[in-house]
């Protein structure tokens, strides 16, 4: 059995304990088809398995922002989620353009995900789409995006802060304070 197909059938079939096992071993995988079989174990039903693939991939010291970013068109919202937070964590920059959009993924979980990865990235270029989910529906995408704007030093509105303070709550309140000791 080639490697390919050793590495496929133990993270497609194998245990939960196989599939982690294998995972720690492919933290130097340059290999393509081996790379997607390790991001699609970021939608695996195990979640211990999808942080060891998160794990797998950001400890990676090849390149494969590429393989990466294109994986932030997928059809699963992990794996588009969890691949910005990866491409944050691996300190990528050349991705955010990549990730922007994302923050108006029909998923607020990958909305959520790629406000904190702009943030992380310190990612002023996002300041426009960071500011626009503030309206967001979804109280943690709204919570992301005020992170993301004390993360990349933006000065917030005062209609906006109201706007927040409106939601009444505690771990927004404390953004919102520290929002403001920034200004």
């Amino acid at each position: 059995m080639t490697d390919y197909k050793k590495f496929s059938n133990i993270l497609k079939n194998g245990t939960k304990e196989d599939k982690i096992k294998m995972l720690e071993s492919l933290t130097n995988c340059e290999d393509l088809e081996i790379l997607n079989i390790i991001i699609s174990k970021l939608d695996d039903s195990e979640i211990e398995v999808r942080g060891e693939a998160f794990s797998s991939l950001v400890l990676n010291e090849n390149k494969i922002s590429e393989t990466l970013i294109s994986n932030l068109k997928s059809e699963s919202k992990n794996i588009r989620g969890y691949s910005a937070l990866v491409l944050a964590n691996r300190q990528n920059p050349e991705s955010i353009p990549s990730i922007i959009p994302l923050t108006k993924d029909e998923s607020s979980m990958v909305r959520t995900c790629a406000l904190g990865a702009l943030g992380y990235l310190k990612a002023q270029q996002a300041s426009e789409a960071i500011q626009k989910c503030f309206a967001d529906s979804n109280l943690e995408v709204k919570k992301s995006a005020l992170k993301a704007a004390i993360d990349i030093g933006e000065k917030l509105p005062t209609e906006v802060i109201k706007e927040l303070k409106k939601e009444s709550d505690p771990e927004l309140d404390k953004l919102l304070i520290l929002a403001k000791k920034k200004s």
